[in-house]
C-alpha cells in the first residue's frame, strides 16, 4: 500500500494509491491511527492531480541519525561510532516534499542530506533486531536540511537541525510489506546534477539494529519517524563546500519509493543579523 497527505482547500488529507490512481481516504484519518491500526480497501473520492503536503500530519517523535555512512562520515572528518549518533527534530521542521527550502538570512551554510526514512507501526521498548522489523509500518524519503553554522553552535546538533520547513518527507509512504528496505538506491541530485549516490546496503547500523538502539532509551509508538542517515557527498564535504542558495532546486529520489523536489528561496520572514551570529562572528 501507499499512502500520501494531499492538500484539498488548505487542508491535509490522507490518500491511499490504488490502480485508478489516488483515492482520499474516509474521515480524517491520521497516519499515527493508520499505521496502529491498519487501512482496509480504500473507500472515497478519487483525487485528480493531487497536491502533496507534509506526509506527517501530527509527527510523533523524530528520531534522526548521524555519520551512519562511512563515506559521509569520512568526509567530515569523523570516526566511525561504536554505537548510533541520534539526535532529535521538531515537528515544526517538517514540509512537503514539492515545498520551499528556505534558506535563513543568517546563514550562508545550508546543506541537503538525502535519506530513507521509515515510519514505526506497532509500538515497543527494548526490541530486540531480530523483531525490528515487525514494527516498521513503512518506508519514505527525507532530506535532512541543515544549517551548517548552527549545528556547530553547542555541543549538540539542535539549533543547525530545527529550523523551521528543513525537514522535507514523502512524497509517499510505501508499506513494509510491499518494499524491502535492504538495496535500495539513494540518489540526490542539485539543479539536475547527482550530488550523492548510494544504496541502503551500505549503512553502519541497519534499520534493525537502529530499532533496538532507540527503543532501549524511549517507547517507539505508531507514527514516529526514524531517519537513517545520509551518505558521502554533502555540500560540507565538498571543497570548496557547495552549499544551498535561492534558485536551487535539490531532489532526492529513492528506489521504489519515489522523490522529493524543493525549490530553494530565500527566507524573507528571518532578519540578517541577530546577536547571535554577531557573536559568532566574534569568536
Amino acid at each position: 500500500m501507499r499512502l500520501a497527505q494531499i492538500r484539498q482547500n488548505g487542508v491535509l488529507r490522507l490518500a491511499v494509491k490504488t490502480d485508478a490512481g489516488w483515492v482520499g481516504a474516509p474521515g480524517t484519518l491520521r497516519l499515527a491511527d493508520v499505521a496502529a491500526s491498519g487501512l482496509e480497501a480504500p473507500r472515497g473520492e478519487p483525487v485528480d492531480n493531487p497536491e502533496f503536503g507534509p506526509f506527517l500530519d501530527e509527527p510523533g517523535k523524530l528520531i534522526c541519525v548521524g555519520r551512519n555512512y562511512s563515506e559521509h562520515a569520512r568526509e567530515l572528518g569523523n570516526a566511525e561510532s561504536p554505537w548510533p549518533e541520534t539526535f532529535l527534530r521538531l515537528p515544526t521542521t517538517v514540509t512537503g516534499p514539492h515545498d520551499e527550502i528556505r534558506v535563513p538570512a543568517v546563514s550562508h551554510q545550508v546543506d541537503y542530506e538525502g535519506e530513507l526514512g521509515f515510519v514505526i507501526g506497532k509500538p515497543g521498548r527494548h526490541i530486540p533486531a531480530s523483531q525490528a522489523e515487525q514494527h516498521v509500518f513503512g518506508y519514505t524519503i527525507v532530506n535532512d536540511v541543515t544549517v551548517r553554522d548552527w549545528q556547530k553552535r553547542g555541543q549538540q546538533f539542535t539549533p543547525g537541525k530545527n529550523f523551521d520547513g528543513t525537514l522535507p518527507v514523502g512524497p509517499e509512504l510505501v508499506t513494509a510489506d510491499e518494499l524491502d528496505w535492504r538495496g535500495l538506491k539513494l540518489e540526490t541530485r542539485l539543479n539536475g546534477e547527482t550530488v550523492q549516490f548510494a544504496t541502503t546496503d551500505q549503512l553502519i547500523f541497519d534499520i534493525p539494529t537502529l530499532i533496538e538502539f532507540i527503543s532501549s532509551w524511549t517507547t517507539l509508538e505508531p507514527g514516529d519517524l526514524i531517519c537513517t542517515g545520509t551518505p558521502g557527498g554533502v555540500g560540507a564535504g565538498r571543497k570548496p563546500p557547495l552549499w544551498l542558495k535561492p534558485g536551487d532546486v535539490v531532489e532526492v529520489e529513492i528506489e521504489g519509493i519515489g522523490a522529493l523536489r524543493n525549490p530553494v528561496v530565500a527566507d524573507e520572514a528571518t532578519p540578517a543579523s541577530d546577536r547571535w551570529s554577531r557573536l559568532a562572528a566574534e569568536r
